[in-house]
């Protein structure tokens, strides 16, 4: 049976250059594949083990995305190691949904919001249990 690895998610954006810089800039990603000149019409970035790809729209409309929609929500959940700590680097220059709170299902999170409304929820383990 296929292993699965990992999983990108794919966001459509008006700008991709501005969006990738502010995930650059806030989050710390750097840029994976992209085309060397704007406007950029997609891009890839990374992290650590995390990918995030943009594509831009023509005649772009925003997602329905609700602002105020209900936990759970989520457009991309992403496990880190020091969510106290990511949280302190990025909470001046994102709109934080929700502050860093632990969850019964023992993770610590916090909730942000990109420049074109999607959710990202940053979370870590606190169960104690080691890593797999």
């Amino acid at each position: 049976m296929s292993r699965f690895g990992q999983i990108a998610p794919a966001f459509l954006v008006a700008d991709v250059g501005k969006t990738a810089r502010w995930y650059r800039d806030v989050l710390g990603f750097g840029f994976g594949t992209h085309p060397q000149v704007e406007p950029f019409e997609w891009a890839s970035l990374r992290r650590d083990g995390v990918e995030i790809m943009l594509q831009r729209s023509p005649g772009y409309e925003k997602p329905d995305l609700d602002p105020f929609r209900p936990g759970g929500a989520w457009d991309a959940y992403i496990y880190v190691t020091d969510v106290d700590g990511l949280f302190a680097a990025v909470a001046d220059r994102a709109q934080v949904r929700r502050a860093p709170c632990d969850q019964p299902y023992m993770m610590r999170e916090f909730e942000i919001s990109d420049p074109n409304g999607y959710v990202l929820v940053f979370g870590q383990d606190i169960s104690g249990a080691a890593a797999a």
